[in-house]
Order: structure tokens, then sequence, then C-alpha cells
């Protein structure tokens, strides 16, 4: 199974290639992917020196430009493909029909990937994707169990990627409104959970508050890791008790499934987290790489190692790991 490992900025694609990754996606600076986070994601520069160390060390390049356009602000979609394609990345991640629609017509020879925000959790959706626009691969949302898994990919007609690490969302991917609901602007079509503009920080005499657009999402003690405020990850009142009302926070950590994923045939391991930084992508990177190594040489034997369960759970989104909807008893 291939790696796949995200990006912010090009200390983060280095570190993923020297780290084992055999791919890196990242996005470019505007609403054209869904990481569009104030000091990240990459310029033309930024963008071909990374392409350049990619290539020197056998990596794959991907680039996400995985929003929904709207039409006031369609030509900036249709930049991004073109310089994608002038780029030369390997793959373009997608959402948005329109968007495919023009790359598959504009630039035919760019492999197609559909991105996790399109959303496609069944093979006939990923049918009805690879007949039009004749995607090359799919990236399917965190909310199939495992049995569900099994079934898309053995009966999709493109190669399937899964993501292995990273924060998860109680939303299905590409259909988030609890943001824009407070802020505006919707992670679907501006690229960002909570735009920074929106964010603050304030300390108080007992706490530290974090604020969305002036709504109370969470207030920490002095001594408590203070996270990105979202709506989904915010503790609420709620009937006299304050508590993480919607999700509490959690990173998918998918080591123990390794095996099961191989053997159906998923074809790459995606880490999610754009928006970490090059220390995070850097760990999570090298234990995937040697957990990989070692279940594609003893797949039967295959066990996570104490280390690497330490390691993944010292940057997991509020210390905690979980095998999310890949786990499903009644199922």
């Amino acid at each position: 199974m291939e790696l796949v490992c995200p990006a912010g900025n090009l200390p983060s694609l280095k570190i993923a290639v020297d780290n084992g990754a055999d791919a890196v996606y990242f996005g470019f600076r505007d609403d054209t992917n869904a990481r569009h986070f104030a000091g990240l994601n990459f310029n033309d520069r930024s963008a071909a020196r990374g392409m350049e160390y990619a290539r020197a060390h056998g990596v794959k390049l991907f680039v996400a430009i995985n929003t929904y356009p709207q039409p006031s602000g369609w030509p900036r979609w249709t930049a991004a493909v073109d310089r994608t394609a002038e780029l030369g990345a390997d793959a373009l991640i997608a959402a948005d029909i329109g968007v495919m629609d023009y790359a598959s017509r504009r630039h035919p020879r760019l492999p197609l990937h559909l991105s996790v925000q399109g959303s496609a959790t069944s093979h006939e959706a990923i049918r009805f994707y690879a007949e039009r626009f004749g995607i090359k691969r799919a990236v399917l949302p965190r909310v199939l169990s495992i049995r569900q898994v099994t079934q898309v990919v053995g009966n999709s007609p493109v190669p399937i990627e899964v993501f292995g690490f990273g924060s998860l969302c109680v939303m299905v991917e590409g259909r988030c409104l609890l943001s824009s609901y407070v802020t505006g602007k919707s992670p679907n079509t501006y690229g960002a959970c909570s735009p920074a503009s929106a964010v603050r920080w304030q300390e108080t005499a007992t706490a530290m508050e974090t604020r969305l657009n002036g709504v109370l999402i969470d207030q920490f003690d002095r001594d408590e890791s203070a996270g990105y405020p979202t709506v989904c990850k915010g503790r609420f009142r709620v009937r006299g008790n304050v508590y993480y009302a919607i999700e509490e926070p959690t990173s998918l950590n998918t080591l123990s499934l390794l095996p099961q994923l191989q053997k159906m045939g998923v074809s790459a391991i995606k880490i999610e987290g754009r928006q970490r930084n090059p220390a995070y992508v850097g760990r999570v990177a090298r234990v995937m790489r040697a957990a990989l190594d070692e279940c594609r040489r003893d797949p039967d034997g295959f066990s996570p190692r104490a280390e690497w369960l330490s390691e993944l759970g010292q940057v997991a989104e509020g210390t905690q790991t979980t095998l999310g909807a890949f786990h499903r008893s009644w199922q």
C-alpha cells in the first residue's frame, strides 16, 4: 500500500519525503483547497521547489483542488488546475464535478483522483466519476465500516485510498455546515473550517477562552492545552452540564487494521494533517512507513508495536486515538 503524506509547507513536504512517503499532497495559497489557512500552502516557487525535491527522491506529488467553486470565483479554480498541469503533478485531487470536467477536457493527461470531499461512499458513485471524468483513484470518506470498505474496494473500477491516521470530524466530508453557521464561510467553498480571521484566544483571570466569530467554543484551564476552535469539537453547556456535546477531539489510527486493509486490496493509506507542523508530519510518516513495511513482509504476524502507538498517541488530537467508523460492532 502506498503511503500518502500531507504537506502544508515546503519543510513538511521535505520531511515527509525524508521519512518514507510514497506520495505527498498539498494545495495552493487560496480557497481552491480544503486547508485554506493563513501561512499554509504553496505558491508557484515553493511548489516548483517541492516538485524538484520529490522528483530527486522518487516521490509522487498530488495537488488538492478539492473545494467547491462558486460562479464568481470560477477562474481561480481553472487557474489552479492549469497550474497543476504546468507543474507536472502526478495527480489532481478534486471533488467538484465542474472542476473535474474542466480538468479532464483541458488536461486529459493529468491523472484525476476523487477527493474525500466528494463524499463517494459506494462503488456506484465511484463508477460514475470513472466513466464521466476518467478518475484513476478515489479517496473514501471516513464514515464507512471495514465491511463497507471491503464491498467498495471489491467492486470499484479504480484503486481505493483510505485515511490511516489524523483528526476526525463528525461531519461527512464535503457536507459540513457547522462553521458556516457561525462564521458565514463554509469549509466546502472557502476551504477552512474556522477561518483564522474569526478565531480569537482570550486569557481571563482563571482560564483561556477560544472564540469563533465571538461565539465561545471552549474554555481551558491554565495547564490545559488549548486546541484550535471548531464548532464540532467545542465544549458546551447542555442542561447544566459542560462537555463535548457533538464530538470529542480524537484521531483515527488504523495501525491494527493494516493487514485487513492490505488483504482487501486498498491501494493507499493517507495521513491527514496539512494544517499540522513538520514535526507531526515527520513522526507520523516515520511510524506509518515502518508499519507498512512490516505489514508487507509478514501480514499474518503483524502487530502494532508499543512504541508506534505511543508516538502516534503523542500527536493525536486530544491525545487519544480511535478506529472511528471502521469499527462498528453492530455491523
